[in-house]
């Protein structure tokens, strides 16, 4: 590990460290553009000028430079001071400078640098360059002429992503960032670029002119969009989230999220079900609370009670949900609403048992009916990293486009009883090597099989589950033998849909079905009474994403209306219904929903399942996976069916719809 000298501070760096990495760890601020962690380097803003001896005597761009022993380095001298306000004097040779109406006003990198690095004053007074604005689709508002050419959005594309999409065109005074034949930009972290842009040339368009960031009450969550459970930032003014943003977690998403995570959040205020409804002579009717309750208690339902959970539910409404059911009698409970059935019995059997970082080391991957890229876009982000390494990637199930090189092993199950000897011969040379066995491949029954294949070539067995809810749901007992159709041989007299959307109802027509949830989606247009809940930015929760981690999340806003938080209504439904579920707060629900399910009060930490079963030897896999659950990325959940954001991009991203002039 060389030694260094940082303005007269000797310090010690990690081997291949660079001088600006070396000048953060001694606690100096480096000025920077282009620079980013997680990026490659590109050298071209020269922002972060420094001067090093031994060495030419001119300030030098730290970002490109390796440390090495015995240098001495200035970060404050007068060399560099006016090296950098000469940088920062080119850069604004063209910036339009119109930061009263730049929407990246107040966290702009250029403002900032320029307040504390600049001149103070331009000796330039010829005209400025104008670019045009490209079309980079509905998510990424575009105004070229502030572009400083750093370069983020064309790497991040590239190399994290694996789509290239983004790139530079001309040379010197022409050159321009465009994407390839002005096309928008469709992959599934686009809009990452917008926080990648160092000034306001990539802002966002549906949050464009909306508020300044000083006026938002940030708020931290989890997104629920997916299994994943990536760390958000909640923004809202009053009783509107206006954005979402990504928070750093190494563990989970990095800084990236998905374009549905980000974007979705207009749905918020669309289609919101805002006061308890009664179904009378076949129409939805406005009622009251204690109305509504009545109806419930006068179908008498004892111990003939159900509950389904949906994909976003968060694990105290599950919990108080299930105590409601345990008071009545009934153990009818199920969170997989499709109607799958599959071994719960030990849940490192369902778990991602890799983490999303450990697969990153993997030098073999076998993907058995998961279309990763739509169902969980960070860990193919994840895989993508994997593959740069070296791993190699096969992928049972119907071909879609990877980021990296795949080879498909066709739709048939079978192959898995006796796999192609690329595959094991790879298995056998990789040190690590995973399976991961997506939603497609448990709705085709492909569970044990996965687990004997996994035994077989000596891999790590990982789940994938699409429904941010599922792993905590499992975690609480909230799924039973049989799955859903155990609970339609019940003929239960009430079924609580807690969010659950995906369900078919009509196989409960002889139920009185009592919907809990926040949109008017699928599930309250079956219901029979609607009793109004909160979402997940308006309400406090525990969240359990694929690979077993708890993560919990704040409450930002309050409910629209007549709708409360879930488990308000479920304790209040105790009472009409006259049973007893032992608590009367939120801290009491937690402290026993914690008491139950101890791994559930270890935020941030991956809950301990123990070690797989052993694989059951007799497991044959048969059948075939004909398609993916996910048909359209942008339109899985019900926030996102009401977002016009989320409808926009599947009418122009997916189905090709252009889109259409003003007059029109």
């Amino acid at each position: 590990m060389p030694k260094v000298t940082v303005d007269g501070q000797e310090i010690e760096v990690p081997n291949g460290a660079t001088v600006l990495q070396a000048c953060e760890l001694a606690g100096k601020e480096i000025p920077r553009f282009c620079y980013h962690e997680r990026l490659s380097i590109a050298g071209n803003c020269r922002m972060c000028l420094v001067e090093v001896k031994p060495g030419p005597p001119k300030p030098q761009a730290s970002c490109a430079l390796p440390a090495t022993e015995g240098q001495e380095i200035r970060t404050d001298s007068e060399m560099v001071k006016t090296a950098r306000e000469g940088v920062m004097e080119f850069l604004l040779i063209n910036h339009p400078l119109d930061c009263p109406i730049c929407d990246q006003g107040g966290e702009c990198d250029l403002q900032d640098q320029a307040m504390m690095y600049g001149r103070g004053g331009s000796r330039y007074e010829e005209n400025k360059r104008a670019v045009t604005s490209k079309n980079m689709g509905p998510l990424i508002k575009t105004i070229m002429t502030r572009c400083i050419h750093c370069t983020r959005c064309v790497r991040f594309s590239e190399e994290i992503a694996g789509v290239d999409e983004i790139g530079a065109l001309y040379r010197g005074e022409d050159m321009q960032i465009t994407t390839y034949l002005e096309q928008a930009a469709k992959h599934e972290l686009s809009a990452n670029v917008i926080d990648l842009c160092p000034v306001g040339a990539l802002t966002s368009g549906p949050y464009a002119y909306e508020s300044r960031p000083w006026e938002l009450k940030k708020t931290l969550g989890i997104d629920v969009s997916d299994a994943v459970g990536a760390n958000i930032r909640i923004d809202s003014r009053g009783r509107e989230v206006l954005r979402v943003l990504p928070r750093d977690n190494d563990e989970v998403n990095e800084e990236w999220i998905s374009d549905k995570a980000r974007y979705q959040v207009d749905g918020l205020t669309r289609r919101r079900l805002d006061k308890p409804f009664i179904r009378k002579r076949g129409k939805l009717q406005a009622a009251s609370w204690g109305e509504a309750f009545k109806a419930i208690a006068k179908a008498k339902p004892g111990k003939s009670i159900a509950a389904i959970a949906g994909d976003m539910v968060d694990c105290e409404t599950m919990f108080a949900a299930k105590a409601l059911l345990e008071a009545a009698g009934s153990k009818l409970i199920e969170s997989r609403q499709t109607g799958m059935d599959y071994d719960v019995s030990n849940l490192a059997a369902v778990n991602f048992n890799s983490s999303f970082v450990g697969i990153e080391d993997a030098g073999a991957i076998l993907i058995i009916g998961s279309h990763i890229r739509w169902e969980a876009p960070l860990v193919n982000v994840r895989i993508r990293k994997a593959a740069k390494r070296g791993a190699k990637v096969f992928v049972v199930g119907p071909e879609w486009d990877t980021t990296y090189p795949a080879e498909f092993l066709g739709n048939d199950l079978g192959v898995l009883n006796k796999l192609p000897a690329s595959v094991t011969d790879t298995f056998k040379g990789a040190e690590k090597s995973a399976v991961i066995l997506g939603a497609a491949g448990f709705a085709a029954g492909a569970h044990e099989a996965a687990l004997a294949v996994t035994s077989k070539l000596k891999a790590e067995f990982n789940a994938l589950h699409t429904a941010a809810a599922r792993m905590g749901a499992l975690m609480l007992g909230f799924a039973q033998k049989g799955g859903i159709a155990d609970i339609v041989k019940a003929k239960p007299k009430v079924v609580l849909a807690l969010g659950a959307d995906e369900v078919d109802w009509s196989l409960f027509d002889g139920s009185l079905k009592v919907y809990l949830g926040h949109h008017g989606d699928k599930g309250a247009h079956a219901a029979d009474v609607i009793l109004p809940a909160a979402a997940y930015t308006e309400k406090p929760g525990t969240y359990v994403n694929t690979e077993g981690r708890v993560q919990m999340s704040d409450k930002a806003i309050f409910a629209p209306g007549d709708a409360r938080e879930d488990w308000t209504i479920l304790r209040a439904l105790a009472d009409a219904l006259g049973v007893s579920v032992g608590f009367d707060s939120f801290a009491e629900l937690r402290a026993a929903m914690t008491a139950e399910v101890p791994a559930l009060s270890n935020e941030g930490e991956i809950a301990d399942y123990g070690a797989l079963p052993a694989a059951p030897k007799a497991a044959k896999a048969t059948g075939t996976i004909d398609a993916y659950p996910i048909t359209d990325f942008y339109l899985t959940n019900p926030i996102a069916r009401a977002s016009t954001v989320m409808q926009e991009c599947s009418a122009e991203l997916l189905h090709g719809d252009e889109l259409k002039e003003a007059a029109e």
